[in-house]
């Protein structure tokens, strides 16, 4: 069951309140996402631009006055990081939270964005916030076993994993946990056919 009442959202990754605003009060790249039954994630922005940043400060702004249901990445984003907000650094205005890439070991490397392969089924990029260096966490099943399959599209499984496995108290980047966690919101980026909400 979805924040407004419904189970349609459940299915779809961005839905409006409609009982609450009007989709005419929606900028054109959030309305493009409802109509297309896309993520914020899948918007047509260049990421960087002003459009971009605009763009999740708005969709913020709504989720915060439950004017806005989402899902998956989109709901990390909004609720775990600062992506639309600015902040100064050295007397400039700069976008919080705004760093895709960065360097590992000599060579750029995106964050925050889970692969396949690595010494275990999948690694990410993350930037510790104690050290503020760069550090690679794998994780899922041990070398040898890539070849297990992945489960996401059973929800009852999904939710036994996140029992088993506390995923509501995962909050550290740096731990293969948390993006165990997480896998499912990363799902079709990783070959999967779409995206879940998460495990819990």
């Amino acid at each position: 069951m979805c924040n407004c009442g419904c189970n349609i959202c459940e299915t779809k990754p961005f839905t409006l309140n409609e009982n609450k605003t009007s989709k005419s009060l929606l900028s054109e790249g959030l309305r493009y996402c409802l109509e297309k039954e896309k993520p914020l994630t899948e918007h047509v922005y260049r990421a960087g631009s002003e459009a971009y940043f605009n763009l999740w400060a708005e969709a913020r702004a709504l989720y915060s006055r439950n004017l806005i249901n989402v899902t998956g990445a989109d709901k990390e984003i909004l609720t775990e990081t600062d992506l639309g907000h600015y902040g100064m650094y050295e007397n400039k205005k700069v976008p919080l939270d705004f760093i895709f890439e960065a360097e590992y070991q000599g060579r750029e490397v995106e964050l925050n964005q889970p692969k396949r392969g690595g010494s275990k089924k999948f690694f990410v990029y993350v930037r510790d916030p104690k050290t503020k260096n760069i550090k690679k966490v794998s994780f899922g099943a041990k070398e040898g076993g890539q070849r297990l399959s992945v489960k996401l599209d059973d929800p009852d499984k999904r939710r036994a994993f996140s029992e088993r496995h506390n995923c509501s108290e995962k909050n550290d980047k740096t731990k293969p946990s948390y993006w165990s966690c997480r896998l499912p919101r990363y799902w079709k980026s990783l070959g999967g056919s779409k995206n879940y909400g998460g495990f819990w």
